[in-house]
């Protein structure tokens, strides 16, 4: 029989595929409790709502990305540096949490909206904050070029970063890094050859 902690994370795991792949507004306590192989009520048994479920799973996503944010800014100065670090802190938390990243994408607005979730809105400030500011010091500085605005371009990096969860695939040949450093190249040199 499973201990408490690993129906915990069972649940937690199998909530979190329904969630990324039909919404959390349209998955049901029911639908979680089937996925997992027991009654419903039992479900009240590790958690006390759906909501808690939610939080248990976005929250740990939000959590360990604005830790990984935070300790490339300090440990960095340059924005270059900086910027790599923050697209390669993105790329290893959306490998380490991919349907917590899609759960994020999919319903971050209602989640945010939610009084339950006031961490979300929170962490989205959190994260904005740090990728605006690395990409206005490359600006002033004159690293980044300054003829596309930082509402343009942070929207696109960091949209592009989240879809990773659905279709990137690390390979012994090809990993987290060398992502990073493609997805950097794009954005900072663009397809055309100079």
């Amino acid at each position: 029989m499973p201990s408490v902690r690993d129906r915990r994370a069972l649940i937690l795991d199998e909530a979190a595929n329904l969630f990324a792949r039909q919404g959390v507004a349209a998955t049901t306590v029911r639908e979680i409790a089937d996925a997992v192989g027991i009654l419903s009520g039992s479900l009240y048994h590790h958690f006390a709502s759906k909501d808690e479920i939610v939080d248990a799973v976005v929250s740990g996503f939000l959590r360990d990305l604005r830790s990984r944010y935070d300790e490339v800014l300090q440990r960095e100065s340059g924005a270059a540096e900086r910027l790599r670090g923050l697209v390669l802190a993105s790329l290893l938390t959306v490998a380490d949490h991919p349907r917590a990243t899609e759960i994020y994408q999919n319903d971050g607005h209602r989640l945010r909206a939610s009084d339950g979730h006031a961490y979300v809105e929170q962490s989205v400030r959190a994260v904005r904050s740090a990728w605006v500011s690395v990409l206005e010091q490359g600006q002033a500085d004159g690293t980044f070029r300054d003829d596309v605005p930082v509402k343009v371009v942070y929207p696109l990096l960091r949209d592009g970063l989240w879809q990773t969860a659905r279709w990137f695939k690390p390979t012994r040949g090809y990993g987290h890094a060398q992502l990073a450093e493609d997805y950097l190249t794009l954005f900072l040199h663009g397809l055309e050859r100079s």
